[in-house]
């Protein structure tokens, strides 16, 4: 398109301008001058990229996904064979095809079967597009400074996955990616303070109210139990008891502990096998919360209550 500002030749002061759309060039219609080239065409592209009456702009958006991030076009498609003619052009078609597959290196390989890992673990997990794309970049950096050499393709992916995962504050535990990827949680564990060691990813540590809602939404819990939980978390924060301890066990004892305050009894095997975690685990982080915050009151005389409620009740039936 012709610039605005300019109205008429420099050159003569002819008004009879002409643009020349395909070398990108203003001239003078008149003395023949160019007043401007190399110009860039800013309207809209109509070019036609794919079959049928929609015109797009371009092909798809580019994804880390794909081993070649979207790019890379293939020698057509099975469907493609059908409208070759003879018997020749079919058996060109499948060498040109196998050729391609040939001529990819490595690295491209390894892509191709590692995203495909990771894009069905991810959904196994159900993870959002954001924390595949995170995941993904870092399995590319991970590739080419050659971290992958020595280990498993599953359990780097694995890794990458959690090292997505914290860095967004997506509450997922390594025993859940381990049994969506059936690589051994010690492992994920290890490969990933690998790769966060040698590419320096500073990963703040996973906070223990990341897990409330999920857990409380798994458990069927009401939403005072939630906050009364968040509470207590904030309580236990303050007086240094989440420091040392796993995240998912604290998140699972302090639900435990405002789940009995609500008169919503959930057993501790109920409890663990939500956090995915031991009963010793829970039994322990619930003593250690009583103790330190003093709220072992609080649970007799909601005992108590419950107690006489139930006697209430009973005698009600029998009357």
């Amino acid at each position: 398109m012709p610039s605005r500002h300019i109205k008429k030749c420099p050159e003569c002061g002819s008004k009879n301008l002409i643009y020349d759309e395909q070398k990108g060039e203003l001239v003078c219609k008149d003395c023949g001058l160019i007043i401007e080239d190399k110009m860039i065409d800013m309207g809209q592209e109509w070019r036609q990229f794919e079959q049928g009456t929609k015109k797009g702009r371009g092909g798809a958006p580019l994804s880390m996904q794909k081993f070649d991030q979207g790019l890379t076009t293939n020698i057509g498609e099975v469907s493609d064979i059908y409208q070759l003619g003879s018997e020749k052009r079919i058996r060109k078609f499948f060498r040109l095809k196998k050729w391609q597959e040939r001529v990819s290196t490595s690295i491209e390989r390894n892509l191709r079967l590692a995203m495909a890992e990771l894009r069905r673990v991810a959904s196994f997990l159900n993870l959002p597009n954001f924390v595949k794309e995170e995941s993904s970049r870092i399995y590319n950096l991970v590739l080419q400074r050659g971290l992958v050499r020595g280990r498993s393709m599953e359990s780097v992916v694995s890794a990458c996955i959690y090292a997505a995962c914290r860095s967004y504050s997506i509450p997922r535990t390594l025993d859940e990616i381990s049994a969506a990827s059936d690589v051994e949680r010690k492992e994920i564990g290890r490969t990933y303070r690998f790769i966060t060691r040698k590419l320096s990813l500073k990963i703040t540590p996973s906070n223990p109210k990341n897990y409330i809602s999920r857990f409380a939404s798994i458990l069927h819990l009401s939403p005072k139990t939630q906050n009364d939980a968040l509470k207590i978390l904030k309580k236990a924060e303050s007086s240094e008891l989440t420091s040392g301890r796993g995240p998912a066990g604290i998140a699972a004892a302090a639900l435990y502990v405002a789940a009995l305050l609500n008169d919503e009894k959930k057993t501790q095997r109920e409890v663990a096998d939500v956090a995915g975690i031991t009963e010793v685990t829970i039994r322990n982080r619930y003593k250690e919360l009583l103790e330190k915050l003093g709220m072992e009151e609080k649970l007799k005389i909601k005992e108590a209550e419950s107690k006489k409620k139930k006697k209430k009740e009973i005698k009600k039936k029998k009357i």
